[in-house]
């Protein structure tokens, strides 16, 4: 969207994300990002964590469905959105200001976990899955052959003819 004020944050999940459906059928999921910078502190010769930035972000349809699905309390994410700002006028009549995020894509950090990614169906005609709850992180999966000792399987992961295996690197 043209003139929108777009960012990227990263940090954890403060609680497992929060799905709603509207009167009008549409999912909305909201949660909130906390994101702490560290800095190294030369006089004290350690890291320091500067105070955290709390971000309150919310994700619509198919992709409110999806965070419910995979990401709980605690798990890092990397996010980029919209930012947004908007006043409310609380019951004793004091306003408020509040910045939000809309997000639009979210992922899991892969700097000191790992995931597995499943395809989901959509309108748009992809093989049928349906996501299920998170779940707690496992124990990475053994290894697998080397792809390029072996010959290119003739489907990758989510049905499509596969060329070539892809690079490990």
């Amino acid at each position: 969207m043209a003139g929108e004020t777009t960012i990227t944050i990263i940090g954890n999940l403060t609680d497992n994300p929060e799905l709603r459906t509207l009167q009008s059928g549409v999912n909305v999921a909201t949660f909130s990002i906390a994101s702490t910078p560290r800095t190294f502190d030369k006089n004290q010769n350690q890291w320091v964590d500067a105070p955290a930035l709390f971000m309150r972000c919310q994700a619509w349809r198919d992709l409110a469905t999806h965070i419910v699905a995979s990401l709980a309390k605690g798990m890092r994410v990397v996010a980029t959105g919209r930012l947004s700002q908007r006043t409310y006028e609380d019951q004793t009549g004091v306003k408020h200001t509040v910045v939000e995020m809309t997000v639009d894509e979210i992922g899991a950090s892969l700097r000191y976990a790992t995931c597995q990614v499943t395809k989901t169906s959509t309108s748009t005609g992809f093989a049928s899955s349906t996501p299920q709850p998170a779940q707690p992180a496992q124990a990475p999966a053994a290894p697998q052959a080397n792809a390029w000792t072996q010959a290119a399987p003739s489907q990758d992961p989510w049905g499509n003819a596969n060329a070539e295996p892809e690079p490990e690197f």
